[in-house]
């Protein structure tokens, strides 16, 4: 593995801030105490910082040369209303907020580069490093950009990277075209007519018509997307009534779709309209239909994929890049991906054996209370990023 010699000596002051950023969790688009950070240590390091796009945003501008070619990297902040299980010296001190996704490792990992990169300055162009509000939830990527992010930092490309449980830590994974999928949400009021639960007939029974539309909406997975594609439908709440011998007025139907391609979006928001008005007015009764979509499908660049996928295999060998695996988790980096061209990687972070005395009793996964970031990633995950940065100012934009 060949991290950089300098990033390796800082990476204990640097794993001290990501603990500091750890223990003082903020959640979507509230960033300003991490953001404080983020831009005090830029500024320390002779980085001009421009602060508020999407609210708490911070951008560092790292120039090196005279070159005009500039490059984007990108880490998010913010933090998930979970309450820790933790106990370690640097759990969450804010009750009902952790950071369980690791926005807190990647924040540091960007710190640490940039720390190096503008050091040493060994390349010719500019390096954007953007820290980015509300990933969860709040499309602080969209956010950024609809304040000016690409207009007031021209970049030809733009890269993300995430934390990954349960691969290896000292391994990567990346691969072309999509690699997360869309995230959408959806609710159906069905309207129907309530009164007593003993006399049936008297009534219009809407939770009839939502178990026969939950039903209905899972043949759209299977009778109507090519086997080839992929989607998920999945009801999550289903709220009706309040006592057991009344049938109630109305039911509500609310859940997520997420696919890989807008195509498909498309199709089954069309056919789970269709679905839900055509059941209800089988049954006599009417709904009300919304959905909403949230992040599109995260897609990575094919030329910049192959170039980052390189710059990992001469960190730490072909055999350690793994193929990217494509979830149906969404990543509001999707955003960017659709204004510029980038690639968004994996970096394993093991199997949670590197938790410190008085973690959680459950898994290190994602979105898991016992959850923490393997601050040993710090080095590999900065060199990376120099590295990326570095290499793609010195290679002629047309060959790339």
């Amino acid at each position: 593995m060949k991290v950089i010699d300098s990033i390796v000596a800082q990476a204990a002051s640097i794993s001290a801030l990501r603990r500091e950023i750890h223990a003082h969790p903020e959640l979507c688009f509230e960033e300003v105490l991490t953001a404080d950070l983020v831009a005090r240590k830029l500024t320390e390091w002779g980085i001009p910082v421009h602060r508020g796009l999407g609210g708490t945003g911070v951008v560092g501008t790292i120039k090196g040369g005279t070159s005009e070619r500039a490059v984007g990297l990108r880490a998010d902040m913010d933090a998930l209303p979970l309450q820790e299980f933790n106990t370690f010296a640097h759990a969450s001190q804010h009750a009902g907020k952790m950071h369980a996704c690791g926005h807190d490792g990647h924040t540091a990992m960007l710190l640490a580069a940039a720390q190096h990169l503008a050091a040493n300055r060994t390349f010719d162009g500019t390096v954007y490093v953007i820290f980015q509000p509300a990933e969860e939830g709040g499309g602080g990527a969209r956010e950024m950009m609809l304040d000016g992010l690409f207009d007031k930092f021209p970049m030809e490309a733009v890269f993300g990277m995430h934390n990954w449980p349960g691969m290896a830590a000292g391994q990567f994974a990346l691969s072309p075209g999509p690699v997360m999928a869309s995230s959408n949400e959806f609710k159906i009021t069905i309207h129907g007519k309530g009164g007593h639960a003993a006399l049936p007939h008297n009534n219009l029974d809407p939770l009839p018509v939502a178990c026969q539309m939950v039903q209905a909406f899972q043949t759209i997975i299977s009778r109507n997307i090519k086997p080839i594609e992929a989607g998920v439908i999945s009801v999550t709440m289903i709220h009706a009534g309040a006592a057991t011998n009344v049938i109630p007025d109305s039911c509500e139907l609310q859940g997520t779709v997420r696919t890989f391609t807008l195509e498909v979006l498309d199709l089954i928001e069309q056919r789970m309209r269709e679905v839900a008005e055509h059941t209800c007015a089988a049954y006599g009764a009417r709904c009300d239909f919304e959905f909403d979509r949230n992040y599109p499908p995260t897609i990575n660049a094919v030329a910049e994929t192959a170039f980052a996928r390189q710059v990992m295999a001469d960190i730490v060998g072909a055999e350690n890049v793994l193929k990217q695996e494509p979830t149906m988790g969404a990543e509001d980096f999707a955003y960017m991906l659709q204004a510029k061209p980038g690639a968004y990687a994996f970096i394993g972070n093991g199997d949670g054996q590197h938790r410190e005395m008085g973690h959680g009793a459950g898994p290190c996964t994602l979105h898991n209370p016992s959850y923490d970031f393997n601050d040993e990633l710090i080095p590999l995950g900065a060199s990376y990023w120099v590295q990326l940065a570095e290499k793609w100012l010195a290679t002629q934009q047309e060959k790339i």
